[in-house]
Formats: structure tokens, C-alpha cells, sequence
């Protein structure tokens, strides 16, 4: 059959590549022939992607002898289809269209590769005479990367004290595959402990979804005299699109120092030198006053009772 008219074939092909990544290249060949060629703008090392080709015969004349021969010179993607395609004629009306799969090899260097395709066409003149060939030559710039990008955010206090809690929130984000299988685990030294779970699970992270967790840090009873660092690491293990397990970790030091005289902690609640202050309180109402100071206010309060009485 020399009519190619597969318009519901190539609806399908052209979707295979993501739309956030699509570029689209247009051009209008001799006699009313319309090109339109989707392709990715970047694509990753060892991962598949699609070219799809779209050709409208939209003249009143006749082509013949169409061909399209694909070639990129570094050999950065490779295929198991045919590069070379011929049509022995589209008449007025009708169209092509055809998709391509490449795989991008694990050694490709990263940066911008090129996907060459030479375009050629016999107009075929009032239906009847064939013209001289006519050529086209297009290159499509596709960007190579390496690994792909898992993001690690973390927001700590800029530096803590003892004897008090803090929050610790980490977010995670895919940002170019969806992973599987995802461990998040919190890993501190002995100085600092945690309210609750350390290690999150996750069965499935789509691209570009945030996961957060939010653990409440416990600190030390015994307060500091010199401030130092403790080491906190955020470890993330995953498996990728090609069943790969991964891990990717982020260091975040907290700065343990001496407790100022006043302290605010992070959910409003105030220290004022042993003395407590609850959050979401009357700032009357004190929580956590020493035994001692408990004794001594009694202790005074009678002595004061008693002086009142002596007077009476």
C-alpha cells in the first residue's frame, strides 16, 4: 500500500514522550508537505526515549520517494529499529507518522547530543511529472545527564540548647524519576534523642511529589558550658526506574551551645534561667519550677503568716 494514513497510530507515539520534556520542530517542506517531529529535550544515561515523526501531505500535488535517514555521530543513542525510513508516495491528503525508541548508553558523556535526520522528497509536478529531488538536513539538540536527582531538604534550628525539644523536618523529592521502596532514617550521635520513629518507609515516591517527615529532637539534661557540633545524618535508600537499590545521604550539624538566661524554643514556649514558661499559656502560669525554689517559696510564705499573726 503506497498511503500511509495512521494518524490514531501516531496519536499514540507522540504521548510516549513526557510534556514536560517534549520539544516540538516544525518545518513545511516543498509543495505543501508539513514536518513535525517530537523529541525530548533531555533525557538520562541507560534510560529510553521516543522520537515521533509526523508527515502531512497538506499540497495539492502528489510526493513520491520519501525517505528519512536518522544517525547521531557519537553514537550517544542507539536503537533497534530501522534509522532509515522510505515512503513510496503520499498523495494529497494523506499522511505518515512513525516513532522511534532510542536507548541512551551508560557511557554517553553528559551535555548536549545531536540526533541528525536527512530529509528528502520528489515533488511530483501537476500529478504527472516528477521533479528533481529536494533534500533537508535537521539536527536536534537532545541534553544528556548522569544520575537522576533525589533532593534532600532539611530545616533544623539554627543551633540548640539542652534540656529542651526541637523540631527536625526533612522533605524528599524525585525530581526526574518516580522511585520505590523508600527509606528515610535519621541517624544522630548519643547527645541527642528522638520523640517517636526515626526510620520512614514509603512503598512508591512519584517525580516531583514531596515526602516530609517530622521528628522532635530531645537534648541532653545536663546543660553545656562550651557550645560544639553534633553530627545528624539523613539517609535515604530507594530502588530506581531500572531496579536499582541507591542511597543518597545529607549531614546536618547541629550547634549545641550553653542556654542563654532567656530562650524562646520553637513552639513559643520561654525559659527564663530554670523557670519554664508553656506555650499557648497565660504568661503567668510556669511549669517545671525547681524542687528547691518550690521550698523556699513555702518556707517564706509561712514566715510571713506567722509575722501577720504576732501582729494580730
Amino acid at each position: 500500500m503506497k498511503v500511509f494514513f495512521i494518524f490514531l497510530a501516531l496519536s499514540f507515539g507522540i504521548f510516549t514522550i513526557p510534556t514536560v520534556y517534549a520539544e516540538t520542530f516544525n518545518q513545511s517542506m516543498e509543495g505543501g508537505m508539513d514536518l513535525e517531529i517530537t523529541y525530548p529535550e533531555s533525557v538520562m544515561k541507560q534510560r529510553t526515549f521516543s522520537i515521533s515523526i509526523l508527515l502531512q501531505n497538506n499540497g495539492w500535488e502528489n510526493k513520491q520517494d520519501i525517505s528519512f535517514a536518522l544517525n547521531n555521530p557519537d553514537a550517544a543513542f542507539v536503537t533497534e529499529g530501522n534509522e532509515t525510513i522510505f515512503i513510496d508516495e503520499l498523495t494529497t491528503t494523506s499522511s505518515f507518522g512513525t516513532t522511534i525508541d532510542y536507548e541512551v548508553v551508560g557511557n554517553a558523556n553528559e551535555g548536549i547530543h545531536f540526533l541528525n535526520i536527512d530529509y528528502s522528497q520528489v515533488l511530483v509536478s501537476n500529478n504527472t511529472e516528477p521533479m528533481p529531488a529536494t533534500q533537508t538536513n535537521i539536527a536536534l539538540p537532545i541534553l544528556v545527564f548522569g544520575e537522576p536527582v533525589i533532593s534532600i531538604e532539611t530545616i533544623t534550628p539554627e543551633s540548640i540548647f539542652a534540656n529542651s525539644e526541637f523540631t527536625f523536618e526533612t522533605t524528599i523529592i524525585s525530581e526526574d524519576i518516580d522511585i520505590k521502596d523508600v527509606t528515610v532514617k535519621i541517624i544522630t550521635p548519643g547527645d541527642i534523642e528522638f520523640r517517636g520513629d526515626t526510620s520512614y518507609t514509603l512503598s512508591l515516591l512519584e517525580k516531583m511529589e514531596p515526602y516530609s517527615v517530622t521528628a522532635e529532637m530531645i537534648t541532653p539534661i545536663k546543660d553545656v558550658t562550651m557550645e560544639y557540633t553534633i553530627p545528624v545524618k539523613v539517609l535515604v535508600s530507594y530502588t530506581d526506574d531500572l531496579d536499582e537499590e541507591k542511597t543518597e545521604t545529607q549531614s546536618v550539624p547541629l550547634l549545641l551551645r550553653p542556654k542563654m538566661f532567656m530562650e524562646i524554643t520553637n513552639d513559643f514556649g520561654i525559659w527564663i534561667g530554670d523557670f519554664f514558661i508553656a506555650p499557648y499559656v497565660s504568661i503567668g502560669t510556669i511549669v517545671g519550677i525547681p524542687a528547691g525554689t518550690i521550698l523556699s517559696l513555702m518556707i517564706r510564705r509561712a514566715q510571713n503568716k506567722n509575722k501577720k499573726q504576732k501582729k494580730s
